[in-house]
């Protein structure tokens, strides 16, 4: 059984595939945060800004089997399927319902997998990318993979603790909320001194789309 809030067809707002059309399947559930605003305050992740909460978004259900749930997602990508159907894992974490069974699923279905992780957990394998976000003081055992995407800027992670991860691409994405300006030019600071990092928005904020 896997309970999912939200299953929709968009572009990819940020990241290594910004712009690039995506299924997002965003789990139910988070180790981080409960999702209750009452308990924001408390969480390791408090910044969090996605409703991950039950069941009930587009798309959402709780679905018996793998197969069932890769043939949602499938219907999601256009009929044309006109270039590489491609679907992103996310949630909340998705690595908290993520299994063999579903990669399989959804390869049968021909969809290029990616992931976005908080890292608490080990991906399984067969992915065809992972993006690493850590989260605050949590634990990260997930310290390989294609993508680093670091929020910036947090008090208890700075981006120089990621030197020696082995990642393809480093990414510094501002942390939204009422010191966004601030937190763009701080990310923009940080990554013309440390040009390994490449800076990434939240597109889709930008020009308002999901």
């Amino acid at each position: 059984m896997y309970s999912v809030k939200e299953i929709f067809y968009t572009l990819q707002g940020e990241g290594f595939h910004a712009g690039r059309p995506a299924v997002f399947c965003r789990f139910a559930g988070c180790n981080l945060w409960s999702g209750r605003e009452t308990e924001r305050a408390t969480a390791v992740c408090n910044f969090c800004d996605t409703d991950f909460v039950g069941t009930n978004g587009e798309g959402g259900g709780r679905f018996p089997d793998a197969a069932t749930l890769a043939q949602a997602i499938a219907a999601k990508w256009p009929e044309t399927r006109a270039g590489a159907p491609f679907v992103v894992l996310t949630g909340g974490e998705p690595l908290l319902q993520l299994d063999a069974a579903l990669i399989d699923a959804l390869h049968v279905e021909d969809f290029v997998i990616a992931v976005e992780t908080n890292g608490t957990l080990l991906a399984p394998t067969g992915l065809n990318w992972i993006c690493v976000s850590p989260k605050g003081k949590a634990p990260v055992v997930q310290r390989s993979g294609d993508e680093l995407k670091l929020v910036y800027p947090q008090a208890a992670l700075d981006p120089s603790h990621f030197a020696d991860w082995e990642f393809r691409h480093f990414f510094l994405q501002p942390m939204d909320g009422p010191n966004l300006q601030d937190n763009v030019r701080a990310s923009v600071d940080y990554c013309l001194a440390n040009p390994r990092w490449q800076l990434s928005l939240q597109t889709h904020k930008i020009i308002g789309i999901r």
